[in-house]
């Protein structure tokens, strides 16, 4: 099969999609219970965004001939489990350069909510009670970063303004980056002392799974600010449930573990936590940055070129 006969599954219509190339034969599925094709025919197949590994990794075993397998989410996690029902020489795309804006955006929210006592207000205007005093500033705060890759670049881009004492920046290997560098995932215990606000945005893999245990909130000091808009179970819950009851650090959370959080959980209410229903990439911004993606990488594609963004290829 060659790029110009090859089925292409998108989820969203050809036709909303501005820039796609001719000679490609586009089926439209978003995760419904039937197939829009036969998925052996089908050579690039685009997960659906947000319905869950199930459906991302249902169709996989069927698709024989498929050459790149495309998600509309910087994380792979979802569609991990299913690699190993592709033949080799498959390649696996996230979406960087989709959430970038999204997240950065969410995460200094998180970060100015919780410093400066929104929730507070939140209840305080349901009851009518003027609740003011002094609360914590972004500025003069120390932030560590974990996980730095174009999501981190972003969320220290929008930090720049708000006058922190200092970034620092931690990911699995060292470098230099035009704002500094970034240190190993060995290096934080001596940074995590002196961290105010910790912000993790690191990819799920074996090594950040539960990455953030007794050990590394027990590090941070007192008062600290454990902000997560990476993956729930890079946290252990448990752990962060006894730091939070006992008053000593604060959290504000995009994700968590489990996910979606039950009914009852404890950490719904928990003191000193702000919790968003992960939505650091669904804003606005999203579609328009996801079809932009769709466009080019097809382009690319259907001329023969390697496309971007593949984090691994099945061997």
């Amino acid at each position: 099969m060659t790029a110009t006969t090859a089925d292409v599954w998108l989820p969203y219509p050809a036709e909303e999609i501005d820039g796609l190339p001719e000679g490609l034969n586009y089926l439209f599925w978003d995760g419904e219970p039937d197939y829009p094709g036969d998925p052996a025919d089908c050579a690039y197949y685009v997960v659906p965004y947000l319905k869950g590994p199930e459906i991302a990794v249902r169709p996989l075993a069927s698709m024989s001939a498929v050459q790149v397998v495309q998600t509309l989410s910087a994380g792979i996690d979802h569609v991990e489990p299913g690699l190993a029902l592709l033949h080799s020489g498959v390649r696996l795309c996230n979406a960087k350069g989709v959430h970038e804006a999204s997240t950065a955006e969410l995460t200094l929210a998180l970060i100015l909510g919780s410093l400066r006592g929104l929730p507070g207000f939140v209840h305080g205007q349901d009851k009518e009670e003027w609740r003011s005093g002094f609360y914590p500033s972004l500025a003069d705060k120390s932030v560590l970063i974990v996980g730095y890759g174009s999501i981190d670049s972003a969320i220290e881009d929008r930090l720049a303004p708000f006058e922190c004492a200092r970034v620092a920046r931690v990911a699995r290997s060292a470098r230099t980056t035009a704002r500094g560098p970034v240190q190993t995932l060995d290096e934080l215990p001596a940074l995590l002392p002196e961290a105010d606000v910790v912000i993790l945005s690191t990819p799920l893999n074996p090594s950040t799974q539960g990455l953030v245990g007794a050990d590394f909130l027990a590090a941070m000091p007192d008062g600290a600010l454990l902000v997560n808009v990476a993956r729930g179970p890079v946290v252990d819950t448990k752990a962060l449930l006894t730091e939070l009851e006992s008053g000593r650090l604060r959290a504000a959370l995009d994700v968590t573990d489990p996910e979606p959080l039950p009914a009852g959980h404890p950490l719904w209410h928990a003191p000193n936590v702000l919790i968003t229903p992960h939505v650091g990439g669904s804003t606005s911004a999203f579609e328009p940055r996801a079809k932009r993606l769709l466009a080019a990488q097809l382009t690319r594609f259907a001329a023969g070129e390697p496309v971007r963004n593949v984090v691994t290829t099945t061997g």
